[in-house]
């Protein structure tokens, strides 16, 4: 899988990780992949609900913990 941007937000709470992601998406182009690495436990749920509300596609989720991982597709 091609990575084109990371967004570390770990040690960053809610709304933080979201809000950093959308500004991130914004500057990539359509099915480009944004990975986000966060640490608030809230982040799995959020993400969750922005991938659905927003049209970006979530490829991958890992959420064991201590860090959580999201990719996401630019619409």
């Amino acid at each position: 899988m091609q990575i084109d941007k990371e967004l570390d937000a770990r040690g960053l709470n809610c709304p933080l990780p979201i809000l950093k992601a959308k500004k991130a998406l914004a500057d990539l182009e359509s099915g480009q992949l944004l990975r986000v690495l966060s640490t608030d436990q809230g982040s799995v749920r959020d993400f969750q609900a922005f991938a659905k509300q927003t049209g970006n596609e979530m490829l991958e989720m890992d959420a064991t913990g201590p860090d959580f991982s999201f990719v996401l597709k630019r619409r």
